[in-house]
């Protein structure tokens, strides 16, 4: 079974909540209000209580506290609002993986982690609602837990990477594909945008710099984290081929800076996003 059929499989498998596909086809209706767009949001307490959290947290930082989702929508926006709906979507549509196959805490710590340097590097280059990057890098692995509900013991298997096998190349000789590959079919097959589910696809095709800035982004975030939170196996910057940071004008100082801000971050953020650490209120 290859990474497309696979995740056909699991679009059928793990499912969007409600509140995010209606939301999803709000944001796809040209007439929709914001208005519109925070009834749908109003219509499910726990998203609520998710994007009250998120615009409250370290994601932001905003001076005062917000507690209406008109507010949140007027503040943060509604796309990039819809990004981070999707982004709580996904983390429940995977709620009731097996966390005995893998180190799920570990899994949403790289992921937390990508999605913030990607959200951190997007703001450096100015690029417009950084929150798709902050969900592409966070969605980036979803692969592993289809994998993990699917085969788990390839899953397993796939975890005894180490210096000289890399993720990657140990996923592909276990499954014949990449856990990212198989994370941008499923995000495709769910319909998210393009804007997510590409810097997904892209993120191990790192032989030569991409010619598209937002996948740079996110596969330079990839490595950073994947060198930070696998202290263990990799030394810093173990991953990391010089174009990766030098294509956006980056020196060692600036991953150093990006670092320590993101882990920082890190600590409050992951428990926004790993469904083990929901608390709705």
């Amino acid at each position: 079974m290859n990474a497309h059929e696979l995740a056909k499989q699991a679009g059928e498998l793990f499912v969007l909540p409600d509140s995010v596909t209606r939301l999803k086809e709000c944001m796809d209706d040209d007439a929709a209000s914001i208005d519109d767009v925070a009834d749908v949001i109003a219509f499910d307490p726990s998203l609520t209580a998710q994007l009250l959290r998120v615009a409250n947290s370290a994601l932001y930082r905003f001076p005062n506290k917000i507690d209406t989702i008109s507010k949140a929508l007027q503040v943060i926006g509604t796309r990039s609002a819809y990004d981070l709906a999707l982004a709580y979507g996904v983390t429940q549509a995977f709620s009731e993986v097996d966390s005995k196959v893998i180190d799920l805490d570990k899994f949403w710590e790289q992921s937390v982690s990508c999605g913030l340097l990607a959200k951190y590097f997007a703001e450096r280059e100015r690029i417009r609602e950084s929150e798709r990057l902050f969900v592409a890098g966070l969605l980036h692995n979803v692969g592993e837990l289809v994998v993990v509900a699917t085969k788990p013991d390839e899953a397993r298997r796939c975890m005894a990477f180490n210096a000289r096998v890399t993720p990657k190349e140990l996923q592909e000789a276990i499954l014949g594909f990449s856990y990212a590959e198989l994370s941008a079919a499923l995000i495709r097959e769910w319909g998210i945008p393009e804007t997510i589910y590409k810097p997904v696809g892209e993120i191990h095709n790192t032989d030569q710099p991409a010619y598209d800035k937002e996948v740079q982004i996110v596969q330079l975030a990839y490595v950073l984290a994947l060198d930070n939170v696998n202290p263990d196996i990799y030394p810093s910057y173990s991953n990391l081929e010089a174009h990766q940071h030098e294509v956006l004008k980056l020196d060692r100082e600036d991953l150093e800076d990006a670092l320590d801000i993101t882990n920082l971050q890190c600590i409050s953020v992951i428990s926004l996003f790993n469904p083990n650490a929901f608390i709705l209120y």
